[in-house]
């Protein structure tokens, strides 16, 4: 659905979301229903159909009901084997709420993209294209664009106005630093001077006025992502170069392991004196507080080794005040943290990372 997304964003289009995904995480501040909410944008429901044709009307009844000021227009059934299976859920949601549009259905057993240990292989995005038109095959977009003319969309912006800060920040951003968020890099672009983005598998440098390096968490621990940045020796000698000018480094997940000594036997910067190993089975998954309350996403197979723990602080949790373990690491004004974090929703003016800008 991605290529549906991309593809009327610009038309202020309707949020699609599976069912699993609407309304988590509203307890903790954030949920599709609350942003659908916030923006006053329609939504799109894709429900799976498989098994079901009564069964699935129930399901979309108590999503419609359990938050009534939802923004719900909207359905498309997923994964069915026939026509006559949609007619029959079609026809039943139809019957049940007239103000609903079923929009159309998504076959069963789709060509689907193929994934590593922290999601989706990267390699295979090429095959968007191919896998939308397959997914486009029987939903109806001239009703779907019927949602985009939405007239009463908020137009004011929605958040708050920060202080321009006259520095300069680079983002280490490419293949294997590759989970920045979108709206990290819209904040970033707001907040700073001027930002940059440096690819470390094209062996680009730390530009020498650069104020503060941001690296973003991907993939540098195993063997295929650790052969693309191996050599890539003036890129790394840059950022070594930056730290000892004590100037400072924000890194997250991947760019964490990337400042430490090594990771088992691949050598990485060595800025940071720690070293990971790499599991067969993650070591957090899901949604972390660190002590001052910041909150973020964790997901990650590496380890810290025992020395490691020793040296690190600020213990990431799954709820407020509960017990944890540690999950980040600073060394002057140098910080990397396995906490993935939406950098405008939270207030970061307590954080531990802060005193580093």
């Amino acid at each position: 659905m991605k290529w549906i997304y991309n593809h009327y964003a610009k038309r202020e289009v309707s949020i699609l979301e599976g069912v699993m995904g609407f309304y988590d995480g509203e307890d903790r501040g954030c949920s599709t229903y609350g942003v659908s909410k916030l923006l006053n944008i329609p939504t799109i429901l894709i429900l799976n159909g498989a098994g079901t044709y009564i069964t699935i009307s129930a399901v979309l009844k108590g999503l419609l009901e359990y938050r009534r000021d939802n923004t719900i227009r909207a359905v498309i059934i997923n994964n069915l084997s026939s026509s006559i299976h949609y007619r029959l859920i079609k026809d039943r949601i139809e019957q049940d709420f007239p103000h609903i549009m079923v929009l159309g259905w998504i076959k069963k057993n789709l060509p689907t993209l193929s994934s590593t240990h922290l999601g989706l292989d990267l390699k295979d995005l090429n095959e968007i294209e191919t896998i939308s038109r397959e997914v486009l095959e029987y939903i109806d977009i001239d009703r779907l664009s019927l949602l985009t003319h939405n007239p009463s969309i908020v137009k004011e912006y929605p958040f708050l106005r920060f202080k321009k800060i006259d520095k300069r920040l680079a983002i280490v951003n490419d293949e294997n630093f590759s989970f920045l968020y979108y709206d990290n890099l819209s904040f970033l672009k707001e907040l700073f001077r001027d930002v940059t983005i440096v690819n470390s598998i094209q062996d680009e440098v730390i530009p020498r006025d650069c104020d503060i390096v941001y690296i973003c968490g991907g993939y540098v621990e195993t063997a295929e992502a650790y052969q693309k940045i191996k050599n890539s020796k003036r890129f790394k000698n840059s950022l070594i170069r930056h730290a000892k000018e004590k100037k400072a480094i924000y890194a997250e997940c991947a760019g964490l392991l990337y400042l430490s000594k090594r990771v088992d036997s691949k050598e990485m910067s060595g800025i940071l004196d720690i070293e990971f190993t790499l599991e067969k089975r993650f070591n957090r998954l899901g949604y972390y507080y660190s002590e001052n309350g910041t909150k973020g996403h964790a997901f990650h197979y590496t380890k810290p080794t025992k020395a490691t723990l020793k040296k690190g602080f600020d213990i990431l949790s799954k709820r407020k005040n509960q017990k944890g373990e540690v999950g980040s690491w600073r060394e002057g004004r140098v910080f990397g943290t396995y906490l993935h974090t939406m950098f405008r929703c939270n207030n970061l003016s307590h954080s531990p990372a802060t005193s580093i800008f």
